[in-house]
């Protein structure tokens, strides 16, 4: 009896997973949310405010991922305090390899005044690096600027940027230059 009752527990179990795919149609999201105000802390600290006005869950596929497509806006707080925000129309984050996909007037500004404006910005979440194929403007804490016709790949604090192709004013600081002499 006791077999039969563990049998029947197991083929339950495997049934009830079947039946819950079974109910959602092919390609459709596991949840839905609307209007959302997602805040994440760390030690009692605000470290991220993500908002955002539709968010389809796709965690039920096997390459899971969330779509925004109204679009985001991601507030981040440095260890300093300092706030950076990122904006798109568009945007997707794939679950297993950490990369979120911007797209449409997408637009990052931080603390310290670098300024980026792109049609489609890649963010590699492990490790901790932007990068595009698409142009691109930046305008850096400083003042210099590139107007990039394919693409860069940097740092997601931009200390390193490596662009491909642009245009764009670079300032030079004089006495840095003469003491190479």
């Amino acid at each position: 009896m006791a077999l039969v009752l563990v049998i029947t527990l197991f083929a339950c179990e495997s049934n009830y997973q079947n039946v819950k795919k079974l109910n959602l149609s092919d390609g459709a999201p596991v949840a839905e949310g609307k209007n959302i105000n997602f805040k994440y802390t760390d030690s009692g600290k605000l470290i991220t405010n993500l908002l955002a006005d539709k968010l389809l869950d796709y965690s039920n596929l096997e390459f899971p991922y969330k779509e925004f497509p109204k679009g985001i806006e991601v507030h981040f707080w440095g260890e300093d305090g300092k706030k950076n925000t990122v904006t798109a129309d568009y945007a997707i984050q794939y679950d297993k390899t950490a990369l979120v996909d911007l797209r449409k007037n997408v637009v990052v500004i931080t603390a310290d005044s670098v300024v980026l404006k792109a049609t489609q910005l890649y963010w590699d979440q492990k490790n901790k690096w932007v990068f595009t194929d698409k142009p691109y403007q930046i305008k850096f804490k400083d003042g210099s600027y590139n107007d990039g016709a394919v693409g860069f790949d940097s740092s997601e604090d931009f200390t390193t940027f490596l662009s491909r192709k642009n245009q764009g004013v670079q300032l030079v600081d004089k006495t840095k230059t003469e003491d190479v002499k």
